[in-house]
């Protein structure tokens, strides 16, 4: 079997739209890593004021709890954003497969594109409610600071 050039360029065609998708998912991963990173930088800062034997200040241990919850949700998110990309990686090599040998795998890519925004769809959930949690946070700090 011999591919011709202009079946490799129908291929690519049909893995365009992937192709951008993929690279929404990958900014969208940098973004969730920079909030894993700054929630960690955070984290390590409060562990640091807490001496061992020391009195905790009770504000500080809430702060580390409110941390570590939004970095699971955090990590929940990078999770299932990679599972994502993989899957749209997924896609895009089956299309060029199935094309170039002649393979019926229409319903195997739609499952895996499926599958993909379902991942897309529950991580952007976790990432919502690691947002409200932090908003959360910000505004019961503010009460507790008294400010207008």
């Amino acid at each position: 079997m011999e591919i011709q050039l202009g079946d490799v360029g129908h291929i690519i065609q049909l893995a365009i739209a992937p192709v951008f998708l993929l690279t929404g998912v990958g900014t969208n991963l940098v973004v969730l890593t920079n909030r894993l990173s700054r929630i960690i930088d955070r984290s390590r800062v409060l562990e640091e004021r807490i001496a061992p034997g020391a009195v905790v200040d009770v504000a500080d241990s809430a702060e580390i709890n409110v941390l570590y919850q939004r970095g699971h949700l955090i990590n929940v998110a990078i999770t299932l954003s990679t599972a994502c990309a993989l899957l749209v990686c997924l896609v895009i090599a089956t299309l060029f497969m199935g094309d170039a040998f002649e393979l019926n795998f229409g319903k195997f890519i739609a499952v895996l594109f499926v599958l993909a925004m379902l991942s897309l769809i529950v991580s952007y959930f976790f990432f919502m409610r690691e947002i409200f949690i932090a908003t959360k946070t910000l505004t019961m700090r503010r009460l507790l600071l008294r400010l207008p």
